[in-house]
């Protein structure tokens, strides 16, 4: 089988299980020929469970107008936002601490998140949640 020729790849976030062909998706899609409706059925489909989560994709689009497409876990601000029950981290983070959450619920989030950490272990995942709470203006107790 020949290999596909790659035109070049879409960004985009999207709440899981409801991708519509309004704005990003519909221009980011159609700018490229791919067809919308048929990204938006299969993506709806595989992130039924990430239901109303933001999902980070990766659309990866060939010459004859088809994709592929990747889906990744949502944002460790997401999980961190979660964990603390907050809407927002803090609007001068390092000042304003808003909020906490423990060691264990950032092992927690590390775990969901390991496979698009860059990391080699769960300590060191774990380290870059910590890190993402304490830049969010949430402090991470023992």
């Amino acid at each position: 089988m020949a290999k596909k020729e790659v035109t070049g790849f879409v960004k985009l976030q999207i709440k899981g299980g409801q991708a519509n062909p309004a704005p990003p998706v519909g221009p980011a899609l159609g700018q490229r020929g791919i067809n919308i409706m048929e990204f938006c059925k299969s993506f709806n489909e595989k992130t039924k469970d990430f239901m109303g989560k933001p999902v980070p994709v990766v659309i990866t689009v060939y010459k004859d107008k088809k994709f592929d497409f990747v889906i990744k876990s949502p944002p460790a601000s997401h999980f961190i936002k979660e964990a603390a029950r907050l809407k927002g981290g803090s609007q001068e983070p390092g000042r304003n601490i808003v909020a906490s959450i423990t060691k264990k619920q950032a092992e927690d989030i590390a775990k969901k998140k390991m496979k698009d950490l860059n990391a080699h272990d769960l300590e060191q995942a774990t380290k870059i949640i910590m890190g993402s709470a304490r830049s969010m203006g949430i402090e991470v107790k023992e």
